[in-house]
């Protein structure tokens, strides 16, 4: 590693306190200890975070927590004695962020609410993720990324028409959701430097999954309302040429909707066993002529992807270069050359489990590396070392662990 690679990463002295569960808190935790934050993961006695009940597990170990916790430091405290909250008293005043993704009202329960907080630390930068937001009719209720999923009118225009939406299979609520609140926490502490106050952030898994449609609610607001999106299967109506293609042996995506790829896809295929003309056709040659024309489209290009291998036709659209990519499995993306040279598998040796792999962050800065090599805590692993540091002594320490208001599995 060179001398540049060994700069600080840019969060480095920033004070977490990750107080949440789950996915999307844990995933906003996992950013920025990526970044160079310290988080810390409070958790509560006994079952710790629900997170850690989720599978995929190797023994008693859930890779769906080993993943969103990695690189933090755990603590695990009982609230309801009164060590305890003088504990997390502490703890956040010494904080720069306060991280949770509990339903409106319920940390102001516990005081742990943002206005009670920054009563003694004004400069907290306090981040709330919910379903719906702390504000408007819906702010009361439970919800997840599914429900976001289903509300958004995103999962109304996947699938085939006439057929339910399928599941989505990935978190994109809580995780979308996620990266905005990185980036919103991110401006709060610069905002900090000159204002020397944090504000409180209200990220909404609805509002974040609404705010992705880059295309359907400017189709329905444009239009005067009269265009509502809705599934079309397999391509895009509005994008000719761009959809997912079954090949002999596996399927492939093919992006030639740009009127110069489209010419020089539509030339291969004829030269390749195509109609005659299917190339020179000028009335394809913009975008409204190709959407006009869509089902004829569909009916030459499907059965000629349909007698050829994924690979020939790879290796023939990459010769005219035409975006395509095969349809891939989760074993052929870790094997993907192109994935493992940007390293977005990160090699962790976990003290019980021995080496394990787990996605990276897609983080790559010139002056540090993001990789996080500390894998995530056992439940109240760190308990002492975070109690020492907020300024309890050793014998306090054991007190408090004797009595189990500082749990460790």
């Amino acid at each position: 590693m060179n001398a540049a690679a060994r700069q600080a990463l840019p969060l480095a002295g920033i004070r977490v306190i990750d107080y949440s569960h789950f996915l999307a808190g844990p995933y906003v935790g996992r950013c920025l200890a990526a970044l160079g934050a310290e988080v810390i993961k409070v958790e509560r006695p006994g079952s710790g975070d629900a997170g850690r009940q989720h599978a995929w597990f190797v023994g008693d170990h859930s890779g769906y927590f080993l993943q969103q916790n990695m690189g933090k430091k755990g603590l695990s405290v009982n609230t309801k004695d009164s060590r305890g909250r003088a504990l997390m008293k502490k703890l956040v005043d010494s904080a720069d962020v306060f991280v949770e993704n509990y339903r409106p009202g319920a940390l102001e329960k516990l005081g742990l609410g943002y206005a009670e907080l920054a009563e003694t630390n004004p400069g907290l930068v306090y981040c709330s993720i919910s379903a719906y937001g702390h504000t408007g009719p819906d702010s009361h209720r439970a919800g997840f990324g599914l429900i976001a999923e289903a509300k958004s009118g995103i999962m109304q225009m996947v699938g085939n028409p006439g057929e339910a939406p399928p599941l989505l299979r990935i978190s994109l609520g809580d995780m979308y959701t996620g990266v905005h609140a990185v980036a919103a926490i991110n401006a709060a502490l610069l905002g900090r430097v000159k204002s020397g106050r944090g504000q409180h952030i209200d990220m909404a898994l609805y509002d974040t999954l609404v705010s992705m449609h880059e295309y359907a609610v400017q189709c329905y607001t444009l239009s005067g309302g009269k265009e509502v999106p809705v599934q079309t299967g397999h391509d895009m109506p509005n994008s000719t040429l761009y959809g997912v293609f079954r090949a002999q042996d596996g399927d492939l995506v093919i992006a030639a909707q740009v009127d110069d790829a489209w010419k020089r896809f539509a030339a291969l295929v004829e030269q390749n066993g195509g109609p005659t003309g299917f190339g020179g056709d000028t009335r394809l040659h913009d975008a409204a002529g190709r959407n006009a024309r869509r089902l004829e489209i569909l009916e030459v290009v499907r059965p000629w992807v349909a007698r050829r291998p994924v690979a020939d036709i790879l290796k023939m659209l990459d010769g005219i270069d035409v975006p395509c990519a095969k349809v891939q499995r989760i074993d052929e993306v870790l094997a993907d050359p192109q994935i493992q040279a940007r390293g977005m598998v990160v090699e962790q040796e976990h003290p019980v489990l021995g080496k394990i792999r787990l996605p990276n962050l897609p983080f790559r800065m010139s002056g540090c590396d993001t990789s996080i090599r500390q894998v995530a805590p056992e439940l109240g692993e760190h308990n002492a070392e975070i109690a020492a540091s907020l300024g309890f002594d050793a014998a306090q320490i054991a007190e408090m662990q004797a009595d189990g208001v500082l749990y460790s599995a």
